[in-house]
């Protein structure tokens, strides 16, 4: 008996949600039909895939390394059907996103709102990671495109850059650090306490590398996995933080953070758009690339992405100008 599309399309969907149950209600299949089916791939391919127990099913070894060969056969599939059915009518389709935690948090949600109320038919779903979580999904083909603000170094990843976006130094306004205004890298970093994003987080790995050869000075008291928990870190007086500009722009405006102008540094960064090399890009995900470089034709970019008001303004402008 050969194996089918359908026996891996079974087994993806029971990884991904750990339970037959769960498994089966995704799918619209009975549980005795995702029993069966994942029974009969296991004899064909010659042992168990899961380790089970009374509550879920794990992955062994064998079912690890089965796992992204699956992936990768279903999202060539996948890639076939779109290219052969696309027609030059409306945009459709379901986009999975994975985006580094600034640009999921307050980029993305805009774009993909605007995106989707144009094409009614479209559905766009974004995970937030961190720059090294997000490429392990691009990687393994769990989702389509990645939008990310730190270096990416993995060979199998296209990294397209995007804009650039603005890292700040932020402090209580009461900190004794947000009187002059300034920080000097060489007499400020040592005598400062930081608040920090986790490792793997891109905002973390640039902002390190923007400190050169200070950043054996940095006395980090704190790690925090999101950029609001960083933020509320700072205004409690916990310490400094960096972040994006794109993500404290309005606690500076109202006074609830202050912003420190960083002497003599740089602190630019490039926001990348990444993808697995050898995926083919779909008609949705062509359409909502194009979509998203509508940021080149706004002079000051990152403003217009930090609010749904400013990105519908840009897009009336570009509406008018192709009639």
């Amino acid at each position: 008996m050969q194996i089918t599309l359908r026996q891996f399309e079974i087994f993806s969907a029971v990884v991904e949600e750990k339970q037959v149950t769960k498994a089966s209600k995704k799918l619209f299949l009975s549980q005795s039909a995702v029993s069966l089916a994942i029974s009969e791939l296991e004899n064909q391919l010659g042992g168990a895939l899961f380790d089970r127990d009374s509550r879920s099913l794990l992955l062994n070894d064998r079912g690890r390394y089965l796992l992204p060969l699956c992936r990768e056969i279903l999202s060539k599939t996948h890639n076939v059907w779109e290219t052969m059915n696309e027609t030059r009518g409306s945009v459709a389709g379901a986009l999975k996103i994975v985006a580094s935690s600034t640009i999921g948090n307050y980029v993305l949600p805009h774009l993909a709102a605007a995106f989707m109320s144009m094409n009614q038919h479209t559905f766009i779903t974004v995970k937030i990671h961190n720059t090294g979580k997000a490429e392990e999904l691009i990687v393994s083909r769990e989702v389509d495109l990645g939008f990310v603000e730190g270096e990416v170094r993995n060979e199998q990843i296209l990294a397209t850059p995007w804009f650039h976006d603005e890292l700040v130094i932020i402090a209580n306004p009461s900190d004794i650090m947000a009187i002059s205004n300034r920080f000097n890298p060489s007499r400020d970093t040592r005598r400062s306490k930081w608040v920090m994003r986790e490792k793997g987080s891109g905002t973390a790995q640039i902002f390190k590398q923007k400190l050169g050869e200070y950043v054996t000075d940095l006395n980090v008291v704190i790690e925090l996995g999101h950029t609001e928990a960083v933020k509320n870190a700072v205004a409690a007086g916990i310490g400094l933080g960096c972040l994006s500009n794109l993500a404290v722009s309005n606690e500076i405006e109202r006074k609830e953070l202050k912003e420190l102008h960083m002497e003599g540094v740089d602190m630019s960064r490039q926001l990348y758009i990444i993808k697995q090399k050898n995926k083919v890009n779909t008609r949705l995900m062509d359409e909502f690339l194009d979509f998203c470089n509508i940021m080149s034709r706004c002079s000051q970019g990152r403003e217009c992405l930090t609010s749904a008001q400013k990105i519908n303004s840009l897009l009336k402008e570009l509406r008018r100008e192709r009639r």
